[in-house]
């Protein structure tokens, strides 16, 4: 196998987290007793609540701020947060669904390799940073694309990017080519 051969990765995404505001201030004692499927934590000042479908969690604050959690794609997070508010109309606030944004992604890819973390660090030493006795994994920044790559010696890659668009995936390969290691012989 070399670098210019073609390999299928198989990327994942994990969760998509979004934020949206709803333009007027929410009761969250009123949430917690009329809602459905909501935890109201009242030392933070905010009510969690879930929906099903999509399987989404959603931390609502009394300014009207909300975030979502647990979506696996773009779409799903818009339709999700669209669903959230129109369960808090039916509640009878006057949402207004406004400033949605995506502000997360976390995928996770499996090379067909396993990586020399201590090598794959010296290498790269301005941009990764590897301390064995802290985390399994190298922390690898992107500071032009604002993301963060976690490179296992398994060969699998987290990558944690603010939008899904931009995420080079292709890239991430050839970043961990150079330090791979061979697959070991099937024995008989």
């Amino acid at each position: 196998m070399d670098a210019d051969s073609d390999v299928a990765l198989d990327i994942l995404i994990t969760n998509v987290v979004c934020v949206f505001r709803t333009r007027c201030h929410l009761n969250l004692r009123k949430i917690a007793l009329e809602g459905a499927n909501v935890i109201y934590k009242r030392d933070v000042g905010k009510v969690l609540m879930k929906l099903r479908k999509p399987r989404i969690t959603a931390t609502i604050w009394s300014s009207g701020k909300i975030i979502c959690t647990g979506a696996t794609s773009e779409e799903e997070a818009k339709f999700g947060a669209r669903r959230l508010a129109r369960s808090l109309q039916k509640l009878g606030f006057q949402v207004i669904f406004t400033d949605f944004k995506v502000v997360n992604v976390l995928a996770v890819c499996n090379m067909p390799f396993e990586i020399r973390l201590p090598e794959f660090t010296k290498n790269n030493r301005p941009h990764a940073s590897y301390e064995p006795e802290l985390h399994p994994a190298v922390c690898y920044r992107i500071k032009s694309l604002r993301a963060t790559l976690q490179i296992f010696s398994t060969g699998s890659i987290t990558v944690t990017d603010h939008v899904n668009d931009r995420v080079p995936w292709a890239n991430y390969y050839y970043i961990a080519w150079p330090h791979h290691l061979m697959p070991a012989p099937e024995s008989c």
